[in-house]
Parts: structure tokens; sequence; C-alpha cells
């Protein structure tokens, strides 16, 4: 259903990104966050299915900066290499890649965001920093509890899973406490719940989540 495309952002860095396009008139725009494992297969199937559900989703390739076609999957080592990875890309460029991404999705209209795992924390933290979104979905973002002093310039919903080893539980209700113009929702799931290619899979936490987003995209997109 994809394609891929280049971005340029504000600093004249030019990256790839996977680009979904519904079959009639978009709804609007998403954009499609990674994990920590680029844009493989199971991220290009999210975007290829909110360009199914009608908008025109763009994942842009977060690492490209720091190592182009990166495409991991789930063993110990695509996780240590996803880390490292990540660990080399600053949030500040992230927000020029994103802000580039939107700029694309914008041609649809009003443009949201998801992101999942390391992409949840960069959707959050684009909610405050990047103009141009009208939403904002992160799920289970990694980090999330530690930037809670940011205010989002758009309406948030967040994805957590109560059994997420790598964001204690404490951490989800001290962000929902300092922010009560957001939803939390906490799910009866583990880290990576959202993906089809994890041990952690949870089909009944995703489905769930996935009409909470779709439900909200049409709120605040169209």
């Amino acid at each position: 259903m994809g394609r891929l495309i280049t971005l340029a952002a504000s600093d004249g860095v030019r990256i790839a990104a996977y680009r979904a396009d519904p079959q009639g008139a978009p709804r609007g725009g998403v954009v499609v966050v990674q994990e920590i494992f680029g844009v493989n297969s199971h991220v290009r199937s999210v975007a290829d299915g909110y360009a199914r559900d009608g908008y025109v989703a763009v994942a842009p390739a977060m690492f490209d900066r720091v190592q182009r076609d990166v495409s991991l999957g789930y063993a110990p080592a695509d996780i240590a290499a996803g880390r490292a990875l990540k660990e080399r890309t600053s949030l500040e460029l992230a927000m020029k890649d994103v802000e580039a991404a939107v700029q694309e999705a914008a041609g649809a209209g009003k443009v949201g965001i998801v992101g999942f795992c390391w992409g949840g924390l960069i959707s959050w933290v684009a909610a405050a920093r990047v103009a141009g979104l009208a939403c904002s979905v992160p799920y289970y973002g990694g980090g999330m509890p530690d930037q809670a002093a940011l205010q989002p310039g758009c309406p948030v919903t967040c994805h957590f899973g109560e059994r997420d080893a790598h964001i204690p539980l404490d951490g989800v209700q001290r962000l929902a406490a300092a922010h009560p113009e957001i939803t939390v929702h906490v799910y009866p799931a583990d880290h990576g719940f959202n993906c089809d290619q994890r041990g952690s899979f949870d089909a009944a936490a995703a489905q769930l989540a996935r009409e909470r987003t779709l439900a909200f995209f049409r709120q605040h997109i169209g």
C-alpha cells in the first residue's frame, strides 16, 4: 500500500519515510513514530492500517541521521542495536524530523501523531514542541514520566501497560496527576502490547487501544 519518500528537515538533512495513502479522499494525516527498531515491517503495517482508516500516514525514519535503512527485529541483539541507535539520536533533532513529517502529512488536512515505545516519548515531546499537531497519542512512551514538566499544546491520550517493567505504574500515575487535561489509559498488559511481532503482544489490549485512538483521531482530525 505504501511507498518510500524523502523528507527534508529544516536544517537541510534529508531522511526517508514510509508513506501510505487511503483509497479515497483523506480524512487528515497521521505521523507514525517508530520504536527503537526502525521503520520495520510492523511500523509499516501500522501506517498501512491508518491509511485503510482514511488517513495519509507518514512514518519517518528517525534513525536516518545516524544510520540509514534501519529495520530490526525483536531478538536480544536487535534490542541492543536499537538502544545504541537511540542513544545516538537527540530529541532536538528528532523534533526536526517530526516537523518534516507533519509538513508532509499536512497536505491531507489536520495532522495527529502516534508513537510507540521510544516513539511514544517522541510523540509526547512533539505535543509540546512541534507546531501544527491536532493531537498526540503516545503508546508506552519510555521516559514520559521524566518529561512530565512539558506542557502539551494539543490534546493527548496515552496508552500504558500496567505490567510494563520499563515504565513503572507509579510513574504513569504521577504523569496523570501532573496533567489532568490528558487522558491516560492503562491496560492489563506488558510493554510493547500493540506489536503483534513481539512476545508481549496482547490482542485485546491492542484492539481496545486502537479503537480509542481512532475515536480520538476522528474527534480531533476528522
